[in-house]
């Protein structure tokens, strides 16, 4: 009897197993010219799960373009990417559920709160396990322009669609559905697909769908297509086709990635290249067609090759092509096979891609240096970063984050990254850590664990946890490290050898964990820059000593081959030589390099600056030790030659910075920094500042753009003295105390910054806060808000000069903190420049500063476009008079936000200021030039 049972259960798994396959069958009717699809859609869906499913849940992404509050039009926002949110209606996407059934019976529906790319079905019958329900559904899809994600119909009429039908939701024992982020990440289950696609006559179809049967009408054609166990389908309409096919043995390669004019031949040897490649460590793809596009690389590129102009080659064209065709073909693969969470568990797809890119390179190109060619141009070769092997380059990104405390765990949910996480370091964390154990392990062990990993779970719905549980059978050497420290948390690698003891046939040797972690490291015994020995030194919570065999060993070194991505490279050497061969030499190079740990690396870099019309054009040179990766202390030396005051000027500044993981307070900053520089004709002033700084973030959200800063700084001011200048004080030279928190959150849509600052001198003490706040609305209108307000604790300043006084339009600047062209210059071009600081008004208005105390406000909100209207009003009391009232309004003219902006007056206390003479006279200008402030419209939508 309990064989018979056996029996049937066998049969049972059999049948559900052959009979349980999710089905989707869709029937579009494309109308390029209205921008539409419509769509009849049956969905099978089995419930695999113990539990009996009520109500389900459906994707439909083509609805996350809907409105500019959705989830991916705040991702937008957040990442400064304005496109979306100034875009016209009609260039935005949506859809339009006409009819939903359920066995030919209406069901109720409705979109998830905050989330209406995503519809909640109540069903009519309950799906029990090992059951299904089966959804009839009608609905109208307007497609969205592509400039957004790159999916949708572009400018010539073609259109690239991506989850552009409904799909079901995947339930586990938890609902798995997300909103669309621009991630590429929905999670599909794996279903047999059918379509029938209705297309205009003169268009062509691309998809990695088997294609059936084509029928064709007068004005259409109708195609048909279908795929099984498939998780992504993606659809290329275009009147032009730029895809080619390239058939391998066992698959067939459809690409239109650039190749660069590369000759047919060529792109096959390539194609079959990689398809061996692949095939020999995951085996054969499991479908038929592997499709490549542009948009996949463009998503996904090779960093480094796409930051270059087109006419800079350092690469042979065939390897930039190959490493573009490799990259994507591992990630769709992999992406295509093995099914994980991608939201939540997206490093082992990015690990696995980034270890086999990176070991096809060390295999058919393992003398690629990071530069190619350049590294052998003189001048370049002398170069630490001319001689980086290519691969190395994975290391050296995701140190650009670590290095700045910004990098992020690679268990963090994708849309809880960084940008240049998610699309670099983080990817590049992972692909280096697989090497890292592979390396500890030893014996291929990782990597044939990886290549089985992907085979016997293809097509299957695994998880890293399984991936962890099937490695670790593979080993008997500890490896929770690996997943407890390296992938689950923030902990940086950094040893050092401290101590180092030799006899005649011993070295006993000291090393010291600098981190709290449990991660092992490797110690080389060199000779020369032959390897001797190597060996791992595990579980080394503070300090740990070992003794090794001294044979020829004249050097011992931690991590010599770079395998690990260990924060600080500089303390990792020992020469057994004597004491004079462990001083690290001078290295001095002209401009910026990649850090060498075996020097002390000076830079020098010309300089050719205008910073004031009075030093005019200035020549010189800076001295620096700050490399590509950020190092903790820095200084900077930079004399320069003022051809206009024909005079030395310059500047210096020494810094140390410390950064602190896992809570909100991440940095302390301390040093002093000195210039001297001219402020007036044949008038110069030296300033020199000690000071620190406290930064805070938001520690469990790096997205967030919340930061807060607390400032100490002593300002100390020398200047020579101004017989002329009525602005100026009898006292050429003071000191300011200054303290400062400011409290930002800058965002596209909605911006908020204030500050409290107080400053406490000799002679006085003031106290101001500072408020701005910027509203985009859904019309595209802004509204900009400033206020004000400023007083005096205590002034014993001269009456008779405002030097230290609040200013309503254009302040003296006595900390020479802002970067004005002409700062003592009355009339003229030069003192039309507008600083958005203080009273922010922009008429020239009586009076015109304030020594008691002064409260604005500065507002200004859009009439079309980049033309606003602003208005400024405010109180401003002075000793010995009652406060005076004063306002002032004009045009702005906003081109670039807080860079380059123009303002018009129109009307004030002065009355119409535009009907005055020499009206010129009155318009003010920002414009800001510095290198460093224009990087930050960059940084912003990266970091």
């Amino acid at each position: 009897m309990n064989l018979r049972l056996f029996y049937c259960a066998i049969l049972y798994c059999v049948c559900f197993s052959s009979f349980s396959q999710n089905n989707i069958a869709v029937k579009a009717a494309f109308d390029i010219n209205k921008k539409q699809i419509k769509i009849s859609q049956t969905i099978q869906y089995f419930n695999v799960s113990s539990d009996t499913l009520k109500v389900i849940y459906l994707n439909d992404w083509a609805n996350s373009y809907a409105t500019k509050s959705t989830p991916l039009a705040i991702r937008m926002a957040d990442e400064y990417r304005n496109d979306f949110h100034l875009a016209k209606n009609e260039d935005r996407g949506f859809t339009v559920v006409t009819s939903l059934k359920e066995n030919g019976k209406d069901v109720v529906f409705q979109r998830v709160k905050d989330q209406i790319d995503i519809i909640e079905v109540q069903l009519n019958t309950a799906v029990n396990p090992g059951h299904s329900y089966t959804l009839n559904l009608e609905y109208i899809v307007q497609i969205p322009n592509d400039k957004f994600t790159y999916y949708g119909i572009t400018s010539d009429g073609n259109v690239n669609l991506r989850y552009w039908y409904i799909t079901p939701a995947e339930y586990n024992g938890d609902w798995l559905y997300y909103s669309n982020k621009d991630l590429d990440d929905m999670i599909i289950p794996k279903s047999d697909i059918s379509l029938e696609v209705e297309i205009p006559k003169n268009y062509k179809l691309t998809s990695d769908l088997n294609i059936q049967t084509t029928t064709s009408g007068f004005k259409t054609q109708t195609i048909k297509l279908n795929g099984e166990n498939r998780n992504s389908n993606k659809l290329f309409l275009s009147k032009k086709s730029d895809f080619n096919t390239i058939q391998s043995e066992d698959i067939s390669f459809i690409s239109n990635i650039d190749d660069g004019g590369l000759e047919v031949l060529d792109k096959v040897l390539i194609t079959e290249k990689i398809t061996n490649f692949i095939s020999k460590h995951f085996g054969p793809y499991p479908h038929e067609k592997l499709l490549l596009t542009q948009i996949d690389y463009v998503k996904d590129p090779i960093y480094g090759l796409n930051f270059l102009p087109k006419f800079i080659k350092p690469y042979p064209n065939h390897f930039q092509y190959e490493l573009k065709l490799l990259k994507i073909a591992l990630h769709n693969y992999l992406e295509n096979t093995l099914l994980i969470n991608p939201r939540k568990e997206q490093w082992l797809l990015d690990g696995i891609q980034i270890y086999y890119a990176m070991k096809y390179v060390d295999t058919h190109y393992p003398n690629m240096k990071f530069l190619g060619t350049i590294a052998d141009l003189w001048g370049v070769r002398s170069f630490h970063a001319a001689d980086m092997n290519f691969n190395d380059k994975y290391v050296l990104a995701f140190m650009l984050m670590a290095r700045t405390n910004r990098d992020q765990e690679l268990t963090k949910a994708k849309d809880s990254l960084l940008k240049f996480n998610k699309n670099i370091a983080n990817k590049y964390k992972a692909g280096v850590g697989l090497k890292y154990l592979d390396d500890f392990v030893n014996h291929d062990v990782v990597e044939n664990a990886l290549e089985n990993f992907v085979k016997e779970n293809k097509l299957q719905e695994t998880s890293t946890a399984a991936f962890e549980t099937y490695i670790k059978s593979l080993t008997n050497k500890n490896i929770d490290w690996f997943f407890e420290d390296y992938i689950a948390t923030r902990k940086k690698i950094d040893f050092k050898i401290k101590k180092v003891i030799t006899t005649e046939d011993s070295i006993t040797i000291t090393v010291k964990n600098k981190r709290d972690n449990k991660m092992p490291i490797s110690l080389y015994g060199l000779n020369n820059d032959s390897i001797i020995s190597k060996h791992w030194i595990q579980n080394i919570t503070d300090y740990k000593t070992i003794t090794i065999a001294k044979d020829s060993i004249n050097k011992l070194v931690l991590n010599y081959e770079n395998n690990i991505p260990e924060f600080n490279l500089r303390d990792n050497w020992k020469s057994l030589k004597g004491f004079f061969f462990n001083n690290k030499p001078f290295q001095f190079r002209l401009f910026k390099d990649i850090e060498d740990p075996n020097y002390n690396q000076v830079f020098f870099m010309p300089l050719i600056e205008f910073n004031n019309i009075y030093d005019g054009i200035t020549l010189g040179v800076k001295a620096y030790n700050k490399t590509i990766l950020r190092k903790r202390f820095n200084y900077q030396i930079s004399p320069q030659y003022a051809f206009g005051s024909k005079s030395l000027t310059g500047a210096a500044s020494v810094s140390n910075t410390h950064y602190l993981n896992d809570r909100n307070l991440y940095q302390i900053r301390y040093g002093v920094s000195g210039s001297y520089t001219s402020f007036a004709q044949d008038l110069f002033v030296r300033k020199l500042t000690p000071s620190i700084t406290f930064r805070f973030r938001e520690n469990n959200d790096l997205r967030s753009n919340k930061n807060k800063m607390l400032l100490f700084r002593f300002v100390d001011i020398h200047r020579d003295k101004d017989e002329n200048n009525i602005l100026t004080t009898t006292t050429p030279n003071y000191s300011v105390f200054n303290a400062r928190y400011i409290h930002s959150n800058d965002n596209l849509i909605t911006y908020n910054r204030w500050y409290v600052d107080f400053q406490q001198a000799n002679d006085f003490s003031k106290l101001s806060l500072n408020y701005e706040y910027r509203h985009l609305f859904e019309n595209n209108r802004q509204l900009n808000l400033r206020v004000f307000t400023g007083a005096f604790l205590n002034n014993k300043t001269d009456i008779n000069s405002d030097f230290f006084s609040f200013a309503l339009d254009r302040p003296t600047d006595y900390l020479f903190d802002y970067n004005y062209l002409g700062r003592s210059e009355s009339s003229g071009i030069f003192s039309q420049q507008y600083i958005p600081t203080e009273g922010g008004f922009k008429s020239k208005l009586e009076p015109h500063f304030a020594n008691q105390w002064i409260t604005t406000l500065n507002a200004s909100t859009t009439i079309w476009r980049y033309i606003l209207l602003y208005g400024d009003v405010g109180f401003v009391k002075n000793k010995l008079s009652t406060p005076k009232f004063v306002y002032d309004s004009g045009i702005r003219i906003n081109l670039v936000t807080d860079y380059f902006e123009l303002y018009f007056p129109i009307y004030s206390n002065k009355g119409w200021e535009i009907t005055q003479p020499r009206y010129a006279q009155n318009i003010r200008f920002i414009f800001t030039a510095d290198p460093k402030s224009l990087l930050g419209l960059f940084r912003r939508r990266w970091f």
